[in-house]
């Protein structure tokens, strides 16, 4: 049974070899194919995610079943989570629809209030055994996978420490310079502070924001204590950018097969690079 315990593992154990679970966000069935197929071929544990937004208009109950079937029929460990809710009722009715991982996500709260925030889902979802993921600082941008703008975004570790031990988390998103969407120029990750944060935290870390980050900077996180990395901009861009193409190309009235066949090669090639660059393949 796919569960709570089983991405504690994989966490665990990608922390202890070297390489990072990558994260997927998904907003259609296609895209969603196209990352469980491609973690097949290349053998690689994976997340997929959905966000609160594709949660929402989905609907709970048909994310949960899509979510156990494909996490049932994969050949590789899929952890299916719930991405980015800032809604304690939200994170409920995942665990009760036996989502195996959540991610509450209230750092943009006073300490206080994250801390307590968090709490009221970890002791929810202790219960079921689902894991817990939190966020300390700010990750940049806005839109689809929310974000911040100010300037105090870099997660402190004095912060860190306290809402891990309060809390009782299963790991921890935090903000060192990562921002979702695309970046203006290149990214200024404060690798000091995550291996600060590290150092301190005997918990797996999450990076955010993943979209745009050189390679060499992902895995400059990766040996820092990232043991998980969230993809989403460049997923959901590529299904779509795909789409428009092949409608600018074969005209209007296609029938949707003939445009989601092409798009889902292009998205399993961009999911196939991530999962390389987390170092990811061949360890299922």
């Amino acid at each position: 049974m796919v569960n709570g315990d089983t991405l504690r593992g994989m966490l665990k154990r990608a922390d202890n070899e070297g390489y990072a679970v990558p994260a997927f966000n998904y907003s259609s069935i296609w895209d969603l194919l196209a990352i469980v197929a491609t973690a097949q071929e290349e053998r690689s544990p994976v997340m997929v995610a959905s966000h609160t937004s594709v949660f929402d208009m989905m609907t709970p109950a048909i994310c949960a079943a899509i979510g156990k079937v494909v996490s049932e029929q994969s050949s590789v460990p899929i952890i299916y989570h719930l991405d980015h809710s800032s809604e304690i009722d939200k994170c409920k009715t995942a665990i009760d629809l036996d989502y195996p991982s959540v991610m509450i996500d209230a750092s943009k709260e006073s300490l206080s209030e994250n801390i307590r925030i968090v709490k009221i889902v970890t002791e929810y979802a202790r219960v079921k055994g689902v894991a817990v993921e939190a966020e300390i600082g700010k990750i940049k941008g806005r839109g689809y996978e929310g974000g911040y703008s100010g300037n105090d975004f870099l997660a402190s570790v004095s912060d860190a420490i306290t809402l891990v031990k309060e809390t009782g988390i299963d790991s921890l998103a935090v903000g060192i310079g990562t921002a979702h969407g695309f970046y203006e120029g290149k990214p200024e990750i404060h690798f000091d502070r995550l291996a600060e944060i590290n150092e301190a935290v005997d918990i797996p870390l999450v990076l955010h924001g993943g979209s745009g980050i050189p390679k060499e900077d992902i895995q400059e996180a990766i040996k820092l204590g990232i043991c998980k990395i969230n993809v989403g901009t460049i997923i959901h861009s590529t299904l779509m950018n795909s789409f428009r193409s092949s409608l600018i190309e074969k005209g209007e009235n296609q029938f949707t097969l003939d445009i989601a066949g092409p798009a889902m090669l292009e998205v399993k090639e961009v999911v196939r690079e991530w999962i390389r660059t987390c170092m990811s393949n061949n360890k299922a």
